[in-house]
């Protein structure tokens, strides 16, 4: 098989599994922390570096949200489990400063979760884990979109950055921002942030001290996002409240 072929086949089958990426860094996560001397640290790098782990992922989820909350139903920024799909292409807005937004928002979200683990080595592997990860995906979703739309695509593609944002290439978006697009699409994943959060944070109190206090503030954040959560899924399926015209 040629080797733009399997680039191409291999990013496919990434891109259907890539919700399994949260178990495999969960698992991952777990010798580290054990491995990690929390305690040796002074309590003003801890706060550092717990406030910067959170400024990233909530960075990651605002790039997200500001992609979801100006995407149309059916274009290149809607995906599925299944497949590829685009009807047409976005090139305004936060598309004309970055090709892959949601990958981007995604790293971050991961980056702050795997900061928080105060390993700077994991840190520096679950990038390079995560570059070769979504090449291949960014890789068959550039194919995909360059074989549907063309010299349109490629236009684009030449002036656009794949990854790190141009700022200077900002055009404006037709798509007004819709906040009810976030609250009906990306309540999952922030209850996914918040767990991992919370799992980091358990394992590293159960590993240091032999005990979990759930009585904490990162058990009631928790609890806070898990009835937001319900309460936007509920919403999302059996009211028409978060229900929008030409919106995913």
């Amino acid at each position: 098989m040629a080797l733009i072929n399997s680039l191409e086949k291999s990013g496919n089958f990434l891109f259907k599994h890539r919700g399994e990426i949260p178990l495999v860094l969960f698992i991952l996560a777990i010798p580290v922390i054990y491995l990690t001397p929390v305690e040796n640290m002074s309590p003003r790098i801890v706060k550092t570096i717990t406030v910067l782990s959170i400024f990233l992922s909530t960075l990651g989820f605002v790039i997200r949200a500001i992609a979801i909350a100006t995407t149309p139903k059916g274009t290149s920024g809607r995906n599925t489990k299944k497949g590829q799909i685009a009807e047409s292409l976005n090139t305004k807005g936060i598309y004309s400063i970055v090709r892959h937004p949601l990958y981007l928002g995604n790293y971050f979200m991961w980056l702050g979760i795997v900061t928080f683990t105060f390993n700077w080595i994991f840190v520096i592997v679950i990038t390079l884990l995560f570059w070769i990860y979504y090449e291949r995906i960014m890789f068959a979703e550039e194919r995909f979109l360059e074989r549907k739309f063309g010299d349109q695509y490629m236009e684009w593609a030449n002036k656009t950055p794949a990854f790190v944002p141009c700022f200077r290439k900002y055009v404006k978006g037709d798509i007004p921002f819709s906040f009810k697009s976030i609250l009906r699409r990306e309540y999952s994943g922030m209850l996914a942030t918040v767990v991992s959060f919370v799992f980091v944070y358990d394992l590293r109190q159960y590993f240091h001290t032999g005990t979990i206090k759930p009585d904490t503030t990162a058990h009631y954040i928790l609890i806070v996002a898990l009835v937001a959560a319900l309460t936007l899924r509920s919403l999302k399926h059996y009211t028409g409240i978060l229900k929008e015209e030409g919106r995913s």
